[in-house]
């Protein structure tokens, strides 16, 4: 028997292992207990054999989930805990696991998805957005970098559009989303009820098949001439002088987006998307966000953002750098260095994961 008041939901329906976070009133933001009972439920259904697809979508009407629960995580420091690294350490393994999955693991990113949304749901192996869909990893206005494997998608997306969405922290829609390589398949919201149902007995690919139409057009798409020229190069400060140059308004309208977040949030952000473009396996990115996560946790930075932001909301962070010619190289590479003990340890492995 489900209850409401349990933070996910999960059924066996026919041939499908249905997932539904379930804290619609935090649009769905989430927990350790949370990434602990989807990680439970993808062991069960990886052995039995009459769970042919995995579903996970989010309860209400705003999203999927708008990321980890980051009141939790401000008073989890204030308090001098260690839940904010065990939740870390068991999200980042869950987004490696997904990943790696032997089933299709189908997620709608309807409405808003949104960090740790973007790692439940970005790295399985069928993608839906629809025309509600808004994506984003909007960390760096919280005093903090794009994490869950989100560097490594935003690297591999084409040209620099990676690049701007990290540091300005800006939401695309479901069209950027399959055109940046986010999501797969386009279908109208309308339709999501149907092929949930449709799953329970038709494989993944048929399902979706039948309900997918083509994106639309990609607005961030057709900005890409004046993105990949600004932002070349690693220097955070550079970029910003090349957006408040250029003569595109979009640009220079840009440069003053990134000069109201975290100097060194953008600043590390850039680096974790030309490190990340480096490595071979999500995995490693994973190791590498989890050692930039805990050094921003032992900051700081990520606390001050989260009080301005959704504390006291008084919007008016006081961050340290204090500006981006301020940030100096070894700031940067400081949240890069291992940590012995520290460290997340995720293996790549070889096999593929189902498509």
């Amino acid at each position: 028997m489900q209850h409401s008041d349990e933070e996910v939901l999960v059924e066996r329906r026919g041939a499908l292992g249905a997932i539904t976070l379930n804290r619609p009133a935090a649009m769905n933001a989430l927990t350790r207990r949370m990434v602990l009972r989807i990680s439970s439920a993808l062991d069960e259904w990886e052995r039995d054999d009459g769970v042919a697809t995995i579903l996970v979508t989010g309860a209400g009407d705003r999203g999927l989930c708008a990321g980890g629960d980051i009141v939790g995580m401000y008073h989890d420091a204030l308090a001098g805990g260690d839940g904010t690294r065990k939740f870390w350490r068991d999200e980042y393994t869950l987004n490696a696991r997904i990943a790696r999955y032997p089933k299709p693991y189908v997620a709608f990113m309807d409405g808003v998805v949104l960090g740790g949304g973007i790692g439940v749901s970005a790295h399985g192996s069928a993608r839906i957005v629809t025309e509600r869909t808004r994506f984003g990893m909007p960390e760096v206005g919280i005093g903090f970098a794009p994490d869950v494997g989100g560097s490594w998608l935003l690297s591999r997306a084409p040209g620099e559009i990676g690049t701007h969405l990290a540091m300005t922290g800006r939401m695309g829609s479901g069209a950027d989303a399959v055109a940046l390589g986010f999501a797969d398949h386009f279908v109208h919201s309308d339709w999501l009820p149907a092929l949930a149902t449709a799953l329970e007995t038709t494989s993944a690919a048929e399902a979706i098949a039948a309900v997918a139409i083509p994106a639309p057009e990609s607005t961030l798409l057709a900005q890409r001439s004046w993105i990949d020229g600004c932002y070349a190069g690693d220097d955070a400060a550079t970029i910003v002088r090349r957006l408040q140059d250029s003569t595109v308004p979009a640009a220079r309208e840009t440069a003053s987006t990134i000069l109201t977040k975290s100097p060194i949030g953008v600043s590390v952000a850039l680096e974790a998307v030309r490190r990340a473009a480096r490595l071979a396996f999500l995995e490693d990115v994973l190791n590498q966000d989890y050692r930039v996560s805990t050094r921003f946790l032992d900051g700081s930075e990520l606390i001050e953002g989260i009080r301005a932001q959704v504390i006291d909301k008084d919007r008016m962070p006081h961050w340290s750098p204090a500006s981006l010619g301020e940030v100096t190289r070894e700031d940067i590479e400081a949240y890069f260095a291992h940590s012995g003990a520290g460290e997340l340890g995720l293996v790549a492995r070889q096999e593929e994961s189902a498509s």
